[in-house]
């Protein structure tokens, strides 16, 4: 029998990931979105290039999750964009609401699957999802660290004009302006950043990663990214689905882990069938030490407030 995953919102982001996943014919997909007709049009649009891709998994949209039953892995993307006049608060509790939502029926028609978070504000969407399912720790996931190491390998690679699959390269912590790309750690072909550029330089890559995101709604103007953060998921699912064990960037729950307790931060994970098989806890400097504290506490903040609106315990 083929896996099946559920991909929640069809938008860019749950739209390429529905895409890419047919595409690699990993599993079935279903499309689930409130909008009538949209997650409908889409899936029909996707099954339609199987004979031209060579792809034969069956792809359905719906506007309800009877269809998502007995799903491997729910893919969670629906959620607000930030709007002017919208405060960090009032999107952090509109997302809520619809995480909230889309884990309950996650954990009713597909109640043995893996949840993969891509919904911002990232790290707090996981906590909620951790919260409402249920779940056990390694079978609540977020997907960011994959997106900004992306981001940091690319921009590496563009500046030394190298591929890119030279550049071995982690960024921890929360998914925003708080992220750590760990310099001391990154190498290209062997070689040590450090050799090949001058501080000034790897601050400005740093930075231009930590604003990634920003970067591309500036250029979009009324959207965000969607091809990198579809490839990153597919990454992970991929993973999962196949049980490559792979080592990858992403956000789970620490339970002491870097002296973090309680909290979703991205760190290096296994990840094979049962979701999240091993935390790495890797030797960092005083200063990546210091800099994954604070990012954890960015995230404690966002946690606190999602904590006394919502009045859930978390």
């Amino acid at each position: 029998m083929r896996k099946k995953v559920t991909v929640v919102g069809s938008g860019n982001v749950g739209a390429s990931v529905a895409l890419r996943l047919a595409d690699k014919e990993l599993a079935d997909v279903v499309l689930v979105d409130i909008i009538e007709g949209v997650p409908q049009g889409k899936g029909l649009d996707i099954l339609e290039a199987g004979p031209v891709e060579g792809s034969d998994v069956r792809v359905t949209g719906a506007n309800d999750y009877e269809p998502s039953a007995n799903s491997d892995i729910v893919v969670i993307t629906a959620g607000f964009p930030r709007k002017p006049g919208m405060s960090r608060d009032d999107l952090l509790m509109a997302n809520y609401q619809i995480v909230k939502a889309a884990t309950e029926q996650a954990v009713k028609y597909s109640p043995t699957s893996i949840l993969i978070l891509v919904t911002n504000p990232l790290d707090a969407m996981c906590q909620a999802a951790y919260q409402v399912s249920g779940f056990s720790k390694n079978r609540v996931i977020g997907m960011a660290g994959i997106l900004d190491t992306a981001r940091y390998r690319s921009f590496i690679a563009q500046e030394l004009e190298v591929s890119v699959e030279s550049v071995v390269a982690l960024v921890l912590g929360g998914h925003g302006d708080t992220m750590v790309p760990l310099v001391d750690s990154t190498n290209v072909g062997g070689i040590p950043l450090r050799q090949l550029l001058d501080q000034a330089a790897i601050d400005r890559l740093v930075q231009r990663t930590r604003d990634g995101g920003a970067e591309i709604v500036k250029y979009l103007k009324t959207g965000s990214a969607y091809y990198a953060p579809s490839s990153a998921v597919v990454e992970m699912v991929e993973s999962i689905l196949k049980d490559k064990k792979k080592v990858l960037p992403c956000a789970a729950y620490l339970d002491g882990e870097y002296g973090i307790r309680g909290l979703f931060v991205g760190v290096p994970v296994k990840l094979g069938e049962r979701g999240i098989e091993k935390i790495y806890q890797i030797r960092l400097s005083d200063q990546e030490k210091a800099a994954l504290a604070n990012s954890a506490a960015a995230v404690q903040e966002l946690v606190d407030v999602m904590k006394s609106k919502s009045g859930v315990g978390y």
